[in-house]
């Protein structure tokens, strides 16, 4: 049909040579498109204007296509969903049941116990064993949720080995699709068509567990050879070895590995496993491939034990990979370990035993892992013309590989530690024979690296923080780092690197040109940023000029920025690069981990710590659920984790390794300060982590709108901008106003001896009091000796001149902590009747020493 209306008959040739004009130049506007079709003949006849309704017609088929494949793929996840969700419910309800049949029996149970008889219950007590026949103990015998299987020893055979793997696949199985375990939703994790998939925690059962069910768009053979590369996906998991394999009758695999994990901290030994893994196709089609760690009660081979690693269990995991209609697959995954906690200072066990921190290292990280290779496949992800998403991961892998091998420091990859100076808060080791695999280079980074004369020197430190976020703070030291870094050292590693050719200037695999800063990489599911840093320096000239330094830059990963995220780590990792940065090039990482400890969650069921389970059944006011107060109360504390490495010559060792403890040791105190500020409540360590409402009481609200009155009266301006805005006569938003106000605020009563009757917030953190603790400090011993000398004065300046600026001083809060500030203004605060009512003192930017 022609623009009037009219149909068009075209012949097959006039149609083919239509199709192959389009093919040639989609674009409407193209002149190559119009200058073919003048040089075809066949299409000489046809009016221009039927000639542009024909490409209109084929552009919405071509979109009608697209749409319709689309809808067709969207329409195939939603059903394979459904199922999915569907088999969880049935899942679910079986559980349900048996929960039901469990709590009969023991009101039964309980019921039969209070109506023993008396001579029994005599017999009982004086120890003679009675026997029970009744019929509540024979059924209890198939009531017993969690049995500890008596496995006979088993030989190092083939034989023996298959019955071991045979045991494991039905465990396994018991856990992916059955009851074998209390499955607990994953905070925070809700399904959907547009989630990672289904994701719950263990609750009440040995170590930690977590599952996760989702949809992936690849053959099920192509994730079973991706999950089984474990060092590829996992940047946990330095070194995968199989140990011998042979296979199966069922054409399954079954192998011995050797696996080695890396310490999250400085603070732990790194873990390794010794483990029998098998694979197999079971009867419906689906495969499997699951593991367990192999101890001598099984009688198999073990690897004995290695130095500075502590031997972990792995208790029967896999992977449940079912095939769907259409392509892709349905995939479970169970990973369910015993690290050891015991091994580790007990300030760092809930790091060992949360669920939840395993769920966001293995479990999720399998699921994203997949779903990103399934996207770069049909070419969903568009990072730009020469940015490759596998390059972008393989770099982002190696860099948290480079990160994670200089908070280990193996002895058997050369590290070495030096002597301290005296003060054990940084350990500097050094290596002086480094090789690829520790800046996770290519092929041909050994020869790179030989350039270099000394080695490379690696100073790291570990501290606890309180009542930070580990998303906020790594976020921020992201998107301010002057805050912390310093751009001379930064400037100087760079050129240092630069002068051994260590980062090379190959243009081969270039993948960002000259335009920088540019981000590289975004994976909006757990917040993950790859991108280069521009570092610009200047050196003053001996005549007092300004000489532009080369610029340096640096390749960096940000991930774990979602605050939401429970149980994940955040951290920040760089390293020096030259403009060309190319696929093969090594990477001296560096940079910084945060890691929750308090994940505020307890047996799956994410409540507090604190919290008494008979509170929780009757509904009681102390029931407080991790989402309730934001992500900020979900991290009361957490441990972080510095390290930096620089390259040094043989005769620079120990003026970097000098440098290199000052700097970390600069570092640390710029982060506590950041912390510090960063802090929504510095409450939480003595008043059980939580921010306290404000006290919005009617006196309250009446003494806050005098405190920003009077304010006004004396100083000629507002306390905030914010009050421009505000009506005086609303007393709930000028007491907002007050308590959230960012300087300390607090409020004496004129008396012989000052007394505190009211503070703000900051003015509560300041003193790291509450309010109704606040009357019961006294006002001297929150003075130091200067303070003492000047306090009178100060007060007589108030009631004589109705304000007072005060210099920078000292204030010592209820913990015995000196914070100081730079400034304090001191006003009379008067009632209507112009009353002197209190004196209200303001301390801006202050800090604890």
């Amino acid at each position: 049909m022609d623009a009037s209306g009219k149909y068009v008959r075209y012949t097959n040739e006039q149609v083919e040579a239509l199709e192959r004009v389009y093919n040639e130049c989609p674009k409407p506007s193209s002149i190559r498109r119009q200058q073919l079709i003048k040089d075809c003949p066949i299409l000489a006849n046809i009016e221009p204007k039927q000639i542009k309704v024909w490409f209109q017609n084929r552009r919405c088929r071509e979109k009608q296509r697209k749409e319709a494949t689309r809808l067709l793929s969207v329409n195939a996840k939603l059903t394979a969903l459904n199922k999915l969700l569907m088999e969880e419910n049935e899942r679910l309800s079986k559980h349900t049941s048996q929960l039901a049949i469990e709590n009969q029996y023991l009101r039964q149970h309980t019921s039969s116990e209070r109506n023993l008889k008396p001579s029994r219950r005599l017999h009982e007590q004086a120890g003679m064993a009675t026997p029970d026949t009744s019929s509540e103990s024979v059924v209890t015998g198939g009531l017993q949720r969690h049995p500890t299987p008596q496995h006979p020893p088993r030989d190092a055979s083939p034989a023996g080995l298959l019955a071991i793997a045979e045991e494991t696949l039905t465990e396994f199985l018991a856990k992916a699709t059955g009851t074998a375990i209390d499955w607990i939703q994953m905070p925070g994790m809700k399904p959907g068509p547009d989630s990672i998939g289904i994701v719950a925690i263990s609750h009440g059962c040995a170590g930690v567990a977590a599952r996760a069910c989702g949809l992936v768009g690849l053959e099920p053979t192509k994730v079973a050879d991706v999950l089984k590369d474990r060092p590829a996906w996992l940047r946990d998991c330095r070194r995968l070895d199989v140990l011998g394999a042979f296979p199966t009758g069922n054409g399954g695999t079954v192998e011995l590995i050797y696996t080695q994990m890396y310490a999250p901290t400085t603070l732990a030994p790194a873990r390794d496993f010794c483990t029998l893994r098998y694979t197999s196709f079971l009867e419906d089609g689906n495969l499997v491939i699951c593991e367990r760690s192999l101890s001598g009660a099984h009688g198999a081979p073990t690897m004995p034990p290695v130095q500075f690693f502590v031997r972990a269990e792995m208790l029967p995991s896999g992977y449940l990979i079912r095939p769907c209609e259409g392509g892709g697959c349905i995939i479970h995954i169970v990973d369910h370990m015993d690290l050891e906690p015991w091994s580790v200072p007990e300030v760092l066990r809930p790091l060992y035993e949360s669920s939840a921190v395993l769920a966001q290292k293995m479990t999720i990280g399998a699921l994203r892992h997949l779903r990103r290779l399934a996207q770069e496949i049909p070419g969903e992800v568009v990072l730009g013309s020469d940015q490759q998403p596998a390059v972008l991961r393989a770099l982002s892998q190696r860099l948290a590989r480079g990160f994670n091998e200089a908070v280990n420091g193996f002895a058997d990859d050369g590290w070495t530690t030096l002597p301290s100076d005296g003060m054990d808060d940084v350990s500097v080791v050094v290596n002086p024979n480094p090789n690829s695999k520790q800046f996770g280079g290519g092929p041909n980074a050994t020869d790179r690296l030989c350039s270099i004369g000394g080695g490379i020197l690696c100073a790291k430190a570990s501290m606890l923080l309180q009542n930070v976020p580990p998303a906020l703070l790594i976020r921020f030291l992201r998107e301010h780092r002057s805050e912390w870094a310093d751009c001379e050292i930064d400037a100087d590693a760079a050129a240092a690197l630069r002068s051994t050719n260590y980062v090379g200037s190959e243009s081969r695999g270039s993948l960002c040109g000259g335009q920088l800063p540019l981000p590289l990489a975004h994976a909006v599911e757990q917040e993950e940023f790859l991108e280069v840093v521009k570092l610009e320096g200047h050196s003053p000239t001996q005549d007092g000029g300004v000489l532009n330094r080369s610029d340096s830059f640096l390749l960096q990963l940000c991930s774990g920025v979602d605050e939401n995220a429970v149980g994940a780590c955040a951290q920040l990792v760089f390293a020096p690069v030259d403009v060309a940065v190319t696929d093969d090039v090594p990477l001296l990482a560096s940079g910084f981990r945060v890691i929750p400890l308090d994940s505020g969650i307890v047996d799956g069921y994410g409540l507090s710590r604190t919290l008494d389970l008979t509170s929780t059944l009757e509904g009681g006011s102390e029931a407080r659920l991790v989402g309730d107060s934001g992500a900020s109360a979900c991290h009361l504390r957490s441990v972080l984790t510095i390290a930096f490495q620089f390259a040094f010559e043989v005769h620079t060792r120990d003026s970097v390794a000098a440098m290199a403890r000052q700097y970390v040791r600069t570092v640390v105190a710029s982060v506590q300060r950041v912390a510090m500020a960063l802090a929504p409540s510095r409450l939480g360590s003595h008043l059980g982590g939580t921010r306290h409402p404000p006290p919005a009481t009617p006196e309250a609200l009446v003494l806050a709108r005098r405190v920003l009155q009077s304010y006004r009266s004396y100083m000629g301006m507002e306390l905030t901008r914010e009050l421009e805005r505000t009506d005086y006569s609303n007393s709930e938003a000028l007491f907002k106003i007050f308590w959230n106000h960012s300087d300390a605020i607090l409020c004496c009563a004129c008396k012989s001896l000052p007394e505190f009757t009211f503070g703000n917030r900051a003015g509560l953190e300041m003193l790291e009091t509450s309010s109704g603790a606040l009357q019961e400090l006294t006002w001297e011993k929150t003075l130091d000796e200067n303070g003492r000398k000047t306090a009178y004065s100060d007060f007589t300046q108030v009631m004589t001149q109705g304000y007072a600026c005060l210099p920078a001083g000292v204030r010592i809060s209820s913990m015995g902590r000196p914070a100081t500030y730079q400034q304090a203004i001191a006003w009379k605060v008067v009632d209507e009747d112009d009353h002197t009512h209190c004196i209200a003192f303001m301390f801006t930017n202050w800090s604890f020493l």
